[in-house]
């Protein structure tokens, strides 16, 4: 009898641990497609972005690009302009998504730099 509820009972640690397991790796999911949702944009759309825009009307037309993935877009690409501010984005497109990384650097309210560069 004393063996059998031992059983019982590491089944149901087991259980509860493979819950939470699960539970764990679908917030992880979460959190990195909506990183990506924040960060991606249409090639068309960085395209039509032209140095000299107002920095305001060129946030409006992207997502927020704040993401942990942050850090990782940086490496290969050139440095920063002196007093700007900058963010970073990947292609959004289907066909090729996510290879491209695409800078915009803003400074006194204006875009002052658009990049682009492969992502390393």
């Amino acid at each position: 009898m004393a063996r059998r509820k031992g059983c019982l009972i590491g089944c149901g640690v087991a259980l509860v641990i493979g819950i939470a397991g699960a539970v764990a790796l679908a917030f992880g999911l979460t959190k990195v497609v909506d990183a990506a949702n924040k960060t991606m944009i249409d090639p068309a759309a960085y395209a039509a972005l032209q140095v000299g825009d107002a920095e305001d009307a060129v946030r409006a037309k992207l997502p927020s690009g704040d993401s942990f993935m942050k850090e990782a877009l940086k490496a290969g690409g050139p440095a920063e302009p002196a007093g700007s501010t900058c963010s970073w984005f990947v292609n959004g497109d289907g066909e090729s998504a996510g290879e491209t990384v695409y800078r915009l650097c803003f400074k006194d309210g204006k875009l002052a730099e658009k990049v682009q560069y492969p992502l390393k």
